[in-house]
């Protein structure tokens, strides 16, 4: 599997054992990851609940660091 930007980020939360599924269902991307909910969880095969709450808790950061660019970019 080649490297990308999902399996560095799986990476960092210790998961990249999904890095494969998620490329395969289609999130190979952070923009697409954002979007992620539990019956994407479901169908990527993260089944393990404190996995998932991981990922949940990184798709939450990932959303509020866009909030916080966007905010930047209001104040220029």
């Amino acid at each position: 599997m080649c490297t990308n930007i999902v399996y560095e980020w799986l990476k960092t939360l210790q998961l990249p054992q999904y890095a494969e599924s998620f490329v395969d269902n289609g999130y190979d991307d952070l923009e697409v990851c954002k979007q992620i909910g539990d019956p994407d969880l479901d169908a990527i095969g993260v089944a393990v609940p404190h996995h998932r709450r991981r990922i949940h808790e990184a798709v939450r950061r990932l959303k509020e660091a866009d909030e916080t660019a966007a905010g930047l970019y209001f104040t220029l």
